[in-house]
């Protein structure tokens, strides 16, 4: 299955308000995607750096922690009335006038 940006918003919008009960405030959710880059950190940290992995740490998994991120953000936008696809192509045409 192949997903855009834009998709996953809608997707993500259409399940909280299907399935949750509702978005958490925005800064309830910056806090929540602060802890969660906090875990993927903490899984890099362990899998790319020195640090040593605790037993509790085995079941922890990149792909899962680095979705848990981009779904917290997404939620971000969503709250917020950003079109994430939008703002990513206007980042993209920003960094290339400024790094030709």
């Amino acid at each position: 299955m192949s997903i855009t940006i834009r998709t996953a918003q809608q997707q993500i919008d259409a399940w909280i308000q299907s399935t949750d009960s509702g978005y958490f405030k925005e800064l309830t959710n910056l806090g929540i995607l602060m802890e969660e880059v906090g875990e993927l950190s903490r899984v890099m940290v362990r899998k790319y750096g020195e640090q040593r992995s605790k037993p509790s740490d085995l079941d922890k998994n990149l792909e899962d922690e680095m979705a848990d991120v981009l779904w917290v953000l997404l939620c971000l936008a969503n709250q917020t009335g950003i079109d994430l696809t939008d703002a990513l192509e206007k980042n993209f045409n920003k960094k290339n006038n400024r790094d030709k």
